[in-house]
């Protein structure tokens, strides 16, 4: 006989999970709405090329600042207190960013929507307290919502700016935001905190779970490396698509994101792999298709089936490696689930930034000859910590 009550909470949990995955979304994808549309804003507020290219770094900064500082709270307070409040100051200052007329505004408003926008990365550590039984394929469905809203942020912010002028951008979005707190403050249940130390120690405490975990250290060094390639990898993509003898349009570059989207709609399923004991075998197999993806576009650099194949399989290996690594971190201490996020996040994207970076360095170095070396040389060192941490991961 089927448990009515059992049954009945599952559609619970699923719809909680589901509002999580989308609130994460919406939220996050603020951060990635400037990139298509900074020559419109630069127009708007007269600025220069290279004052207007400085309002992605500033939503990055805030970004990481708030990594740091924001997401330790999740462990101190009242975590769906601390995620409305942050939401709904996100929600001000996206409304003020659609008035905003002067570069400074701009900057300022970029950094502020970019440090309360680290509320997303609070519900992923809520949503491992949720289902411990099946923790990985429950935060690999928050964290899709959130590749998700990554990916799709270039696509919605350019034709909302195209049909309505960048301002609305911003404008929508502070709406977005608004139906989002109202169906966090219904459906997000209070999970009460557990650390009861002050705030010194909260960010104290974090630091010492670095030498406390090797676990964490090997799964923020992953992380390092498979975001460092997705990020030189989607940074050079569009130099390599723009130039001979493909030259498409930013248009048609833009809709490649749709595949990637594809791909991380398919990589919560490697959750469940994690969930059953099998992290280390899921991450073998997610590593070797990101570096089988790569060699892909290395030996067929200008077919386009060729492309769409890697950059399909590339984001399943590249997310579903976040999403294994998410399991394995957040069964390390059940006290610390918002301090193991801030530790490994914070590698996550210091890694993208310094992907990026070399990303930029290799395509001056050689084109994309040179980039997909660098990408290659990444994933083999991904791989080299894969298999040192094999007697961690399986021990799970």
């Amino acid at each position: 006989m089927v448990n009515t009550n059992t049954t009945e909470n599952q559609k619970i949990n699923s719809l909680v999970i589901a509002v999580m995955a989308v609130a994460a979304g919406v939220t996050v994808a603020n951060i990635y709405y400037n990139q298509p549309i900074l020559k419109e804003i630069g127009s708007s507020v007269h600025a220069s090329g290279a004052e207007i290219g400085k309002v992605s770094m500033f939503a990055q900064l805030g970004y990481g600042l708030g990594m740091f500082f924001l997401i330790p709270l999740g462990d101190k307070v009242n975590r769906k207190k601390l995620i409305l409040l942050l939401s709904t100051m996100l929600m001000i200052a996206l409304a003020g960013f659609s008035f905003a007329t002067k570069i400074y505004q701009v900057y300022a408003l970029s950094l502020l929507v970019g440090l309360l926008a680290t509320s997303a990365q609070i519900l992923m550590p809520m949503a491992a307290t949720l289902d411990s039984v099946n923790r990985g394929k429950t935060v690999g469905k928050v964290f899709s919502g959130i590749l998700v809203g990554i990916l799709g942020a270039r696509v919605i912010s350019g034709l909302i700016a195209g049909w309505l002028g960048w301002r609305w951008v911003y404008g929508i979005s502070a709406i977005m935001i608004l139906v989002i707190i109202i169906l966090l403050k219904i459906f997000l249940p209070d999970v009460p905190p557990k650390f009861k130390g002050n705030y010194a120690g909260l960010l104290k405490s974090a630091l010492s779970l670095i030498p406390e975990f090797k676990v964490l250290r090997q799964a923020a060094l992953l992380g390092f490396f498979t975001f460092g390639i997705f990020c030189s990898f989607w940074t050079t993509l569009t130099f390599h698509l723009s130039n001979a003898p493909l030259n498409y349009s930013p248009g048609t570059i833009g809709l490649f994101g749709l595949i990637a989207i594809g791909g991380a709609l398919v990589a919560p399923w490697f959750g469940k792999l994690a969930d059953k004991g099998n992290s280390y075998r899921s991450l073998i197999f997610t590593v070797g298709m990101i570096i089988a993806s790569i060699i892909l576009i290395k030996v067929l650099p200008y077919s386009i089936v060729a492309l769409v194949v890697a950059i399909f399989f590339l984001d399943i290996g590249v997310q579903a490696t976040q999403i294994t690594n998410f399991a394995r971190i957040y069964s390390l201490d059940e006290h610390a689930h918002s301090r193991l996020n801030t530790i490994y996040m914070t590698t996550y994207f210091i890694g993208g930034s310094i992907g990026t970076y070399f990303g930029l360095l290799s395509w001056k170095m050689g084109g994309w000859e040179m980039s997909t070396w660098q990408m290659l040389l990444w994933g083999m060192l991904a791989l080299i910590i894969v298999l040192l941490s094999k007697a961690e991961t399986s021990s799970k």
